[in-house]
């Protein structure tokens, strides 16, 4: 146990082998309420993102371009959930990394693979939104499910190849760079400082913001257009009520993306100077704070899509194991 003993002796990680680490102390009060938290985050962000990928996997009218990044964006959530959640969670209360060397670098290429991820999918949503909202005649030619779904596996299939390299060159599977026993540390070469410093910051980071910011103005300029119609009598026909359906997506992508990249932006910049300017103290509640907002986006999702309100509605009450469900109407209004 991790706790403190009570006549304060030194504990140590491994206490059979002499190069074990120092097993750092916990009161038996701190112990027991984070490993609570550790379990009800683990849980919660299982359970809501399950919620995205079953209504959007199930139901055929969710099968969109758009719906489909979502569904690649949850599956990356949820293994966040339900898998670093409860080894990162394990490794800061016990303060001691017990599953060896091997897993420590297989837990290290599945920690950057599902950030490398999420990061790729926003990039195309980010561009799925410019596309349907800058260039909305041109979008069922440019984005359809069969390109969607080629560049979410690619940026898949990318993520894996370079964080492999990454974690094999940097050492991970080897402990002669280990101070001690019960380590599962960070050593990055200068190069590959270099390299993240672009794949993992510099390239997504410019071509979400900048999208988003093109978006946007587009978004105001439509809403300013469509409302002068409308004030001035004129019907508004179906293409502009598509638009405006459109920059309601963009929007509430939008949100998802800002949310994202607010927590991980300070997270890698002070990532680059934590062993000098940055206490630990701080790298692991930016860090805690990403890993929250993967639990984050079905409650956005909620709040804005009406389609996904009415398809938890049917999951929990068990309406999808009904005969021919996929095809159910899940929307109010064909604009919901």
């Amino acid at each position: 146990m991790a706790y403190e003993t009570e006549d304060h002796e030194t504990q140590y990680c491994f206490p059979a082998i002499n190069s074990s680490c120092i097993k750092g102390k916990r009161s038996r009060y701190e112990y027991y309420i984070i490993y609570m938290f550790i379990s009800l985050l683990s849980a919660w962000t299982v359970f809501v993102n399950l919620l995205v990928i079953i209504s959007i996997s199930h139901f055929k009218k969710l099968h969109t371009p758009t719906n489909l990044l979502i569904l690649s964006l949850a599956v990356a959530d949820l293994f966040t959930g339900l898998i670093l959640i409860p080894i990162e969670g394990i490794k800061q209360i016990e303060m001691c990394w017990y599953f060896g060397d091997t897993y420590c670098g297989l837990f290290a290429i599945t920690v950057r693979l599902l950030l490398s991820s999420s990061l790729s999918n926003l990039v195309l949503i980010a561009v799925d939104r410019y596309v349907a909202v800058c260039h909305p005649l041109l979008y069922p030619q440019k984005i359809t499910m069969t390109k969607t779904s080629i560049s979410i596996c690619l940026c898949w299939f990318c993520s894996s190849i370079y964080n492999v390299g990454y974690v094999i060159s940097n050492g991970y599977f080897n402990i002669s760079h280990k101070t001690c026993y019960g380590q599962c540390i960070v050593m990055n070469s200068l190069a590959w400082i270099f390299t993240d410093l672009f794949f993992l910051f510099l390239f997504p980071c410019v071509v979400i913001i900048s999208v988003y910011l093109r978006i946007f103005y587009v978004v105001q300029w439509q809403v300013k257009a469509i409302n002068s119609l409308m004030k001035g009598g004129k019907c508004v026909k179906e293409g502009s009520v598509r638009r405006k359906s459109e920059s309601k997506a963009a929007l509430t992508l939008g949100i998802i993306v800002t949310v994202y990249m607010l927590c991980y932006i300070p997270f890698y910049i002070c990532s680059l100077t934590e062993t000098t300017a940055v206490s630990s103290t701080t790298m692991t509640f930016l860090a805690w704070t990403l890993y929250v907002s993967c639990g984050l986006n079905p409650l956005i999702y909620a709040l804005f899509y009406r389609w996904f309100k009415i398809s938890v509605k049917h999951i929990l009450t068990l309406k999808i194991f009904q005969p021919a469900s996929s095809l159910m109407e899940i929307f109010t209004d064909c604009h919901s």
